[in-house]
């Protein structure tokens, strides 16, 4: 099952796959092609004091370069359910609210994921739900790092930096897949963003 292969921590006894299957086979969601995945979940999600929406958190990040074809892959790990999301392919990845641009050092592309009915972070707001996370600059060849872009209302977004600037391989193909899961002793759903890494190979 090549789906949420990036582990945040060594595995435990109990830890098992609940469910995984492919959102978003290989393909390009360039300008105007945005893949979008819809979760209907119920608002709250759980009872306070839990979070009312699925909250961030972790995020895990692995090279593949035995698969077929090779991926890098960034992994976004919810509690509570899957929320709704849209990747598509952007000139530059801009803050929410402010519009200002957000800098991802080393991507050739920029590759924005929206989470909508979710957060990362906690419901006095005063801080992160996100308990492991990769450094932002992941240095792999097709994940050249990422960004929050913003976290507000239930709208969660992040860049994704692809690669280095390749003006012969202009389309870069994503895979998504949703993996529900236990995960030391933590139920978690799983968008795992896949970038097709051929190309620099």
């Amino acid at each position: 099952m090549p789906g949420d292969t990036d582990e945040t921590g060594p595995p435990q006894t109990g830890d098992k796959v609940i469910s995984a299957k492919v959102a978003l086979n290989w393909a390009w969601p360039g300008p105007g092609r945005a893949f979008k995945a819809v979760h209907q979940n119920p608002v709250p999600i759980a009872p306070p004091p839990a979070a009312p929406l699925p909250t961030l958190y972790a995020i895990g990040a692995g090279q593949h370069p035995a698969e077929n074809p090779p991926y890098d892959q960034l992994s976004f790990r919810f509690q509570g359910g899957f929320p709704s999301y849209e990747l598509e392919f952007v000139p530059e990845l801009l803050a929410d609210g402010s519009g200002l641009p957000v800098p991802l050092p080393g991507a050739g592309a920029v590759l924005q994921v929206v989470f909508r009915g979710a957060q990362a972070h906690t419901a006095d707001g005063t801080s992160s739900t996100v308990t492991a996370a990769p450094p932002p600059a992941i240095g792999y060849q097709a994940l050249a790092g990422y960004a929050p872009a913003g976290d507000f209302e239930g709208v969660l977004s992040y860049g994704i930096g692809v690669g280095r600037s390749m003006p012969d391989v202009p389309e870069t193909k994503v895979r998504v897949y949703e993996v529900e899961k236990i995960d030391r002793g933590q139920h978690l759903y799983v968008v795992a963003i896949q970038l097709d890494s051929t190309q620099w190979k």
